[in-house]
């Protein structure tokens, strides 16, 4: 006769109220079933999971002022006062002549709902600033959408038609994409303002006695945009409308101006020009074709892939109509790649799936796997219903989540099913020994549940940016597993009671008992042996662990992975102070390079700024106009590598002097230069030099190369040194001066022709041979008050003089970034860790004022890996919380947990053999494993009290209880091992999946 059965914990039994009300548990079965359908093709889709960029930039203008002085006047104060903002990490800035781009950077952990809120709070405390800044200053101007994404860019050349004409027709495509669904907003790439440039002779007209002051009034007069009134009739209102301002360039030629009681016309005496901004704006090319682009930025809520369908439709729709010369190219894709991405990664959760299903169906037989295989996809069906409500897109960590939790949820099932298989076999009815699989294992299940949910814990607590990133895994399979214990306990005893057969003959003792497998025997007969033999077990065990924590820091570390996207980032950084034709030049450059490349399928310039941000992760540059930066689409991930091998070795032959950098894309945060040393001081002379003293330290390494530096390349200034007793003695002022200058070498904006959506600038300026030459300059005519004019040389000194075009800072102080590639396959913190004890001598032999800070990928993984150890010590908590419930016994709580640190010999075995790199996931893999082997444990632990209470002795119960519990747990093993596979190959995955295939079986 077998054992009574138990009662029920807390009386209640949620099989049996299952098998009592089967018509309503079937009805809710059906309504989920078809609720998981529908949310799995309504769930977003996204390449990888969204982050909060919480960055903001602040901008502000003082025209005139050097480098120093915006740095005082405009940096600081503004600085000081963004570092009243509500969790403030640090500020970082650049500074040039005139000036000023701010970064405030927020803490990784601010929780995103506050962001716009804090962005809110920081525009009204820096405009409560603006009259504490000097009255010429523009600004500050904000820009908190520093983080949104252009996934779609189409860029558009011609031939046989000018840049204006060029342009129209694209701004005629942006409103008609503005009216696509799910489109936020589109940026225009590229496109050049048009000036009409009025060039005067300086000494012409000092011989005339015209003074340029004159010419601005006259041309501003005469385009004035002013009401004339409205004529009110009585019985009607009409509006009086003036004519006379600028339509053209010789409406501005015709202007008559007046000296020395003479009329003039400006053509006779100007060169009137309508052209291009000069010099130019950043440009924008593909192919090596000068185009104009447009950056299309998706609405938040919005389904990418429609939005790209849409998108498709109307360029279709326009490219019927589109002049001929004219072509439209698809530069970036993101929906095509999400598309492809998601495709892939559903591909393998289906093959994990059949995997997992056909482990079930091997290892239980055909009844008892049906049940386990049933439950499967239930579980997905609740878990796609449950992402939709909660707002998780199937994306790259969620999906990786679900094959993850595919291994782990079907151990609830298979347990139930083992329980109702065993009792059956005994002669139980189907009815009794559905409930009785809840009575024994339903709470030590719950318990081992709950666990493994725990040991997630620091994936989704962890206050990061990488942690943001990863929470989607945390979500997905918790509610897996929750979802998996109501399967279990619900549905699989309903399948169960439908499937399974009883066993009738057992009652009359004619059945024969089924005998242990070989791999059963075989287990068995090591698990005696390592029983007869604690001792050598024990001390076996240890000493593992202790090799396996002495070969621990022999496992490479790593942040994240580069991306196997086929995009590779071209970054060129001329002297600064180059200017923008030259960084043209340089760029124009690498097209040839490109051009006729098999490997590369297209690519697209950035001058004088960065790529703008088209994938979420990307390490986005902001304007500098001796910055260029190249985007390559290569035909697939091998010939990206071939690309960037190929271009490395040519850009350091023909571009010596050019700082190049090659970067793939990249997973999660984005560092920019792996390996990146600051320091930090009040002089920036001295910072400079301390700056060098580092890099020629980083040059002794045999694993870094290209260093280089954010700035300090000193770069030319023409001073003019106002001899200011002679100028006051002339009736003349600094600003007088100032201006003069300013008007013969830039211009001076006098008017706007206003010309359909455009306003074209109308600057008065020198002639070219003046603005260029240095002896003109000296030789410049400055007008005295009294119409007389005198050379800038008889009241000023022209010199050359260097400084610093740019200096950036970072928490108020001046700092500059020494910045490195790595080479020999090393990782960053293989490479840093080789230089900490130089790096620490000097740090500690600068003077006071002065450190050294460790940046890059090193410092991102760092306050990563804290944010995930800072919320540790709750993960345990709360599993020491759950195991006592269940276990009540400190000593049986001290067993379950000793079992967890053995888990790391499989981990670094895997780790070593593999190659895979110790990163931010495999830490997070790690810390899960934790709870999957104390979850093993305390079921084990609780089948061992099962069988204690059937009056077998201890020895017996634990022999009996490993027996029981063994095909489940090599299974639940197994499945994971299995189901792993279709992803192990990921670079995002592949780290996780090695540790699975070790350590779980081992546990």
């Amino acid at each position: 006769m077998s054992a009574p059965e138990s009662p029920a914990p807390g009386g209640v039994n949620l099989s049996r109220w299952s098998i009592n009300h089967r018509a309503l548990v079937l009805f809710f079965m059906i309504l989920i079933g078809v609720a998981g359908f529908r949310s799995y093709f309504a769930l977003g889709r996204n390449e990888d999971p969204p982050f909060t960029v919480k960055t903001m930039v602040v901008q502000a203008m003082l025209p005139g002022a050097s480098v120093e002085e915006t740095a005082h006047l405009l940096t600081d104060p503004i600085e000081k006062k963004l570092q009243e903002t509500p969790y403030f990490d640090y500020v970082k800035s650049y500074t040039v002549a005139g000036k000023t781009t701010i970064l405030l950077n927020l803490q990784s952990g601010t929780p995103k709902a506050k962001v716009p809120d804090i962005w809110y709070q920081v525009r009204k405390k820096v405009g409560d600033l603006k009259v504490f800044l000097p009255s010429t200053t523009a600004g500050p101007f904000f820009n908190d959408e520093f983080g949104d994404t252009f996934g779609i860019i189409y860029a558009f050349t011609a031939q046989g038609f000018s840049h204006r004409d060029l342009r129209d027709y694209v701004e005629t495509v942006r409103d008609e994409l503005l009216h696509v669904p799910d489109v936020a907003k589109i940026e225009t790439l590229g496109a050049q303002d048009e000036k009409i440039y009025v060039d005067l002779s300086s000494h012409h007209l000092a011989r005339l006695g015209i003074n340029s002051a004159v010419i601005a009034s006259s041309l501003l007069a005469q385009n004035v945009l002013m009401p004339s009134g409205t004529l009110d009739t009585g019985t009607e209102q009409i509006r009086i409308q003036p004519t006379g301002q600028f339509n053209s360039v010789q409406d501005i030629e015709n202007v008559t101006v007046y000296a020395r009681n003479r009329k003039i016309r400006l053509g006779d005496i100007a060169t009137v020009t309508r052209s291009y901004s000069d010099p130019p704006q950043t440009m924008f090319r593909v192919n090596g074709q000068d185009a104009i682009g447009l950056a299309i930025s998706m609405s938040s809520g919005g389904n990418v892939l429609a939005m790209e369908k849409n998108i498709s439709a109307t360029m279709t729709k326009l490219h019927a109509r589109m002049p001929v010369g004219i072509e439209a190219h698809l530069v970036a894709n993101q929906p095509k790649v999400v598309k492809d991405a998601v495709g892939d990664f559903t591909e393998a959760l289906f093959e994990a799936i059949a995997i997992v299903l056909g482990i079930s169906f091997l290892s239980l037989g055909g009844r008892a796997g049906t049940v386990v295989a049933f439950c499967i996809p239930f579980v997905l069906a609740v878990v796609f219903t449950c992402m939709e409500i909660f707002g998780i897109d199937l994306q790259r960590v969620s999906l990786g989540a679900l094959i993850i939790a595919l291994g782990l949820l079907v151990d609830d099932a298979m347990i139930t099913v083992e329980s109702m298989v065993s009792k059956l076999e005994e002669g139980w009815t189907r009815a009794r020994a559905a409930t009785f699989a809840y009575t024994s294992t339903a709470f030590p299940m719950l318990t081992g549940t709950l666990v493994t949910i725990a040991g997630f814990v620091p994936v989704g607590f962890a206050h990061s940016i990488a942690g943001e990133y990863t929470f989607s895994l945390f979500a997905v399979v918790g509610i897996a597993l929750v979802v998996s214990w109501f399967v279990a306990v619900l549905v699989a005893p309903l399948i169960g009671i439908t499937i399974l057969r009883e066993h009738p003959e057992a009652t009359t003792g004619t059945a024969t008992p089924r005998p242990p497998g070989r791999i059963l025997t075989t287990f068995r007969r090591f698990l005696l042996l390592s029983m007869h033999h604690p001792r050598v077990t024990v001390f076996t065990s240890l000493g593992a662990l202790a090799v396996a924590l002495l070969l621990l820091p022999l496992v490479p570390k790593q942040f994240f992975p580069a991306s196997d996207r086929p995009e590779l980032l071209v970054n060129l950084s001329l002297r600064q102070g180059s200017s923008i034709t030259a960084t043209a030049d340089v760029s124009r450059k690498l097209d040839a390079l490109l051009r006729n490349d098999p490997d590369i399928d297209h690519w697209s310039s950035y001058v004088g700024r960065g790529a703008i941000r088209f994938y979420l992760s990307i390490d986005e540059q902001l304007p500098n106009d001796f910055f260029t930066q190249t985007v390559i689409v290569a035909k697939d991930a091998a010939a990206r590598e071939r690309v960037r091998h190929r271009l490395d070795e040519a850009l350091s032959r023909q571009f010596p002097d050019i700082v190049h950098g090659l970067f793939a894309l990249e997973l999660g945060p984005p560092v920019g230069w792996p390996v990146q040393y600051r320091i930090s001081g009040r002089d920036p002379d001295r910072v400079r030099d301390y700056a060098q003293q580092v890099a020629r330290i980083m040059d002794d390494s045999h694993n870094l190369r290209l260093i280089n530096f954010d700035w300090g390349d000193p770069a030319r200034k023409l001073r003019i040194d106002v001899r200011q007793e002679d100028a006051r003695r002339l009736g003349l002022s600094s600003s007088a001066i100032a201006l003069a200058i300013n008007s013969t070498v830039t211009g001076m904006t006098v008017t706007q022709l206003r010309d359909s959506i455009y306003l074209v600038d109308v600057v008065l300026r020198a002639s070219r041979d003046e603005r260029l030459s240095i002896e003109q300059l000296r030789n410049l005519d400055i007008r005295l008050p009294n119409d007389l004019t005198v050379p800038l040389s008889s009241v000023a000194t022209v010199s050359y003089v260097e400084d610093y075009p740019l200096i950036w800072r970072r928490d108020r102080l001046p700092t500059m970034t020494v910045q490195a590639q790595l080479q020999n396959n090393i990782q960053p913190d293989a490479a840093v860790s080789a230089l900490a004890s130089r790096m620490t001598a000097f740090n500690a032999s600068l003077p006071p004022g002065y450190h050294l800070a460790v940046g890059g990928t090193v410092e991102e993984s760092a306050k990563s890996q804290g944010s995930v150890v800072a919320v540790m010590p709750v993960m345990l908590l709360i599993m020491m919380a759950v195991l006592m419930i269940q276990l009540q016994s400190f000593k049986r709580l001290a067993l379950v947990l000793s079992v967890a640190p053995f888990g790391l010999i499989g981990v670094v075995a895997s780790l070593l053999i593999s190659q895979h790199p110790m990163g931010f996931i495999a830490m997070l893999g790690l810390v899960a494993l934790v709870g999957m082997i104390i979850r093993n444990s305390v079921i084990l632990v609780h089948q061992i009290e099962i069988e204690q209470q059937a009056g077998k002795s201890e020895w017996d119960a634990v022999v009996d209880a490993a027996m029981i519990r063994f095909r489940p747990i090599m299974l639940t093993a197994v499945a994971a091992i299995l189901g792993m596979l279709p992803i192990a190959s990921s670079v995002f995955w592949g780290p996780m999946s090695s540790w699975v295939a070790w350590p779980l079986p081992r546990s």
